[in-house]
């Protein structure tokens, strides 16, 4: 048991070690690129309405850190629509794509996943607010402006290498213990029994998967993207738990939002919209 335990330990360190460097490398450019992203993407957003879900989704993939936080506290503030949120929360990446360039998954595939999650956020949030408007009457609310700064979980002014260099351990120490896990599970029950439990019951593949994605932690998306990456999950279930996944947004969102109903509403959506991509996706036989 002991001579397993370790040979596990062994080949998860190995494997975990050898992307640490493109790791770091990839949140020193998301670091940049969020530091030279100001505040005006935010206020564009909220000046935005009909074509709000569109910019919305295109925004959410940019590799922002916390855009879904902030897109949370825009919805509190009522300067943004319900499917401008949900085209963020659909649309956001999360911590899926740093581990798939550090896993130097090919550019092709990346480009698939983002484009087809901003496509559905797109789709599904201007769907939404198309309904809300024509039969529900749903009229805009004043903004508050209060909203819009709080609760942030940025750290400004701290440069580019202090959180690139906090992402990077964080999120190696996440992939170093979920690798771990996987190969225990592996070692005990092996790959072929492990893959048919989850992929000989797709509709269940999905519902769970969409439960990991609404963990409001980094930790679901790296789940949810190395089962995939291991070959455990399909691709309309990595989908499912990468579009409910919306990292830290439906946390902010049930702290700065009043209107509890509404949040339940908005996640419930949320994981609707993902679980049935999902399924289609994997029906269908895309990716």
């Amino acid at each position: 048991m002991f001579e397993i335990f370790e040979h596990v330990l062994h080949h998860a360190f190995e494997d975990s070690i050898k992307i640490l460097p493109f790791l770091f490398v990839t949140y020193l450019v998301m670091e940049y690129l969020e530091e030279k992203m100001t505040g005006k993407t935010k206020v564009f957003l909220a000046k935005t309405e009909k074509s709000g879900p569109v910019w919305g989704a295109l925004l959410g993939i940019l590799p922002q850190c916390g855009f879904s936080a902030a897109a949370s506290n825009l919805y509190a503030g009522r300067m943004i629509t319900v499917g401008t949120l949900l085209a963020v929360y659909l649309s956001t990446s999360d911590e899926m794509l740093p581990i798939m360039i550090s896993e130097q998954v090919a550019p092709q595939f990346i480009l698939r996943v983002v484009l087809l999650k901003a496509v559905i956020g797109m789709v599904f949030g201007c769907l939404i607010d198309y309904i809300l408007q024509k039969f529900f009457h749903r009229k805009k609310q004043e903004p508050d402006i209060h909203h819009f700064c709080e609760h942030e979980h940025c750290k400004c002014g701290q440069g580019i290498l202090k959180p690139a260099i906090r992402h990077t351990i964080q999120i190696w120490i996440y992939i170093l213990l979920i690798t771990i896990v996987l190969n225990i599970l592996i070692e005990g029950i092996g790959t072929q029994a492990l893959s048919d439990f989850i992929l000989n019951k797709p509709i269940v593949a999905e519902l769970l998967a969409g439960i990991i994605g609404l963990i409001p932690n980094c930790a679901s998306s790296v789940v949810i993207t190395q089962l995939y990456l291991d070959g455990i999950i399909h691709f309309g279930t990595m989908m499912a738990g990468l579009l409910v996944g919306a990292g830290v947004g439906v946390l902010i969102l049930l702290r700065v939002n009043d209107e509890k109903k509404d949040n339940l509403v908005i996640i419930g959506l949320l994981y609707v919209i993902g679980v049935l991509s999902g399924i289609v996706i994997n029906m269908i036989g895309l990716g």
